[in-house]
């Protein structure tokens, strides 16, 4: 159900921010929902969710038992053993940066003071296969679905050596199965090659704004992509509508509790990587999380696998483009996908095409509503100088999508609403103390896969960016 325009002026009236969602500006919204962790995991929508923490013990154990199939199947995860995972990286260099923008009416006006705590990097950038967070739940639900295909056909047990997917006769059970996703990118690229490698028949639909490399990469791994002139919901309902014959599976990631406990494996690899580096998080050392958010299925799932890994020590965050806010709108006004960001005037278009999301996973929306902590928005100028500036300072190579979480560390330390100085003395941040303990993480959700040729066009764009705001602040 769409937002009538009556509905629209009676929201506006209930909840500001809508008008200064409607214009366009960069705002950071605090989840008045929140409550304390072990409340929020016996609340009513977490218990209709159907995910339990076993459920992500389950994926995990999944995970490992395809290892050595993974192993041989992509070689470049041989090394890891069949493992799909992706480096945590300390970021001083951006760090020191950052110390001089703010993101609060305009992210890259000058300030002074630096940045306490410590800025790190969750490269999901660098995952192995399909190079971005989707590798994570994509690849889960897919492995999950072949499983479940070779173990009904009584060929093969969960004590098995995985490497049996590599036989004939589980690959021509698979051949005759269909897997069918909609997507703006990064999903399907995910399900389109793994589902491909398996022997899977693969259509992957996907919407106006996907990048033409990715519907290319998809086609040379053996997937169908099938293009549509309209956005993410369209190719979406697409999607599904095909899978609705005999032997298609349909990947839904507004709603899909195997995708959703794939991206919650992260958490706990999380808590081995900051361990294992001797950084501790307890309520005098906080973690903060920043997480781009599309249609929601995985910051979601990473979110909530890390609520039940730290609890009421890690804040989680959500970012999203100032064209597609959706789910911010959606938990604003408690609607959820009830309500798209076209209802606002919002034309949904930005240069972060994975993010490029009209309207928000209901699911998720209702799973996080205890658990998150708040939403920034982002405009698509300043994504591109963040490009740059992580590039310049880090040398990571992102897409645009995986930087819309770099100014949530601007809002939980200096933004000056007076909510946010309540939200941060309520969770001992206004301490200074506990500012230097606190690990600000953020999560680079894609990149790695970008043609050199497009990513060096998106750095140029942002070098000239920074040159202008540079060029201001000297006049």
């Amino acid at each position: 159900m769409s937002a009538t325009p009556h509905d629209l002026h009676a929201l506006t009236l209930r909840h500001p921010e809508i008008a200064s969602l409607m214009a366009g500006r960069e705002i950071g919204w605090l989840n008045p929902e929140r409550v304390a962790t072990a409340k929020a995991l016996a609340s009513p929508a977490l218990q209709a969710s159907g995910v339990e923490a076993h459920d992500i013990e389950d994926a995990d154990a999944r995970l490992m038992r395809f290892a050595p199939w993974i192993a041989e199947a992509f070689p470049e995860t041989a090394a890891a053993s069949g493992r799909i995972e992706s480096p945590l990286v300390a970021a001083p260099g951006l760090q020191q940066a950052l110390s001089g923008i703010a993101s609060t009416a305009s992210p890259l006006s000058a300030t002074e003071s630096p940045l306490p705590g410590r800025l790190m990097i969750k490269c999901d950038n660098a995952l192995p296969i399909s190079g971005s967070i989707k590798a994570r739940g994509g690849i889960h639900e897919v492995l999950k679905h072949a499983e479940r295909l070779a173990i009904d056909a009584g060929l093969l047990h969960q004590e098995d050596d995985y490497r049996a997917f590599q036989r004939d006769e589980i690959r021509d059970l698979l051949a005759g199965q269909q897997v069918v996703v909609g997507s703006t990118g990064n999903l399907g690229l995910s399900i389109g090659i793994m589902s491909a490698r398996l022997g899977f028949r693969v259509t992957v639909h996907m919407s106006a704004d996907a990048k033409q490399w990715k519907k290319d990469l998809l086609r040379a791994r053996g997937a169908e992509v099938v293009e549509h002139s309209g956005d993410y919901g369209k190719a979406v309902a697409a999607g599904r509508q095909e899978a609705q014959q005999p032997n298609a599976h349909f990947i839904d990631d507004e709603s899909s509790r195997d995708l959703f406990v794939g991206y919650a494996t992260a958490a706990s690899r999380l808590a081995e990587q900051l361990s294992a580096q001797g950084i501790p998080v307890d309520a005098r050392h906080p973690l903060c999380v920043y997480l781009p958010c599309g249609v929601g299925g995985g910051p979601g799932g990473v979110a909530y696998g890390l609520k039940q890994v730290f609890g009421d020590a890690v804040h989680c965050f959500f970012a999203e483009p100032v064209n597609s806010p959706c789910m911010l709108l959606g938990m604003l006004t408690g609607e959820h996908d009830g309500i798209a960001v076209e209802d606002i005037g919002l034309d949904n278009r930005t240069c972060a095409d994975g993010l490029a999301v009209g309207r928000a996973s209901a699911f998720v929306g209702r799973v996080m509503a205890p658990l998150l902590s708040g939403i920034h928005t982002v405009r698509d100028e300043h994504l591109l100088e963040l490009l740059a500036l992580a590039y310049d300072s880090e040398g990571l190579m992102l897409e645009p999508s995986a930087l819309a979480g770099v100014p949530g560390i601007h809002h939980v330390l200096r933004n000056d609403a007076p909510e946010w100085h309540a939200w941060r003395a309520a969770n001992g941040l206004d301490d200074g103390e506990v500012q230097a303990n606190t690990t600000h993480v953020v999560w680079a959700t894609g990149g790695s896969m970008v043609p050199e040729a497009i990513w060096q066009a998106d750095y140029q764009r942002g070098k000239a960016l920074l040159s202008q705001v540079s060029t201001s602040r000297r006049e």
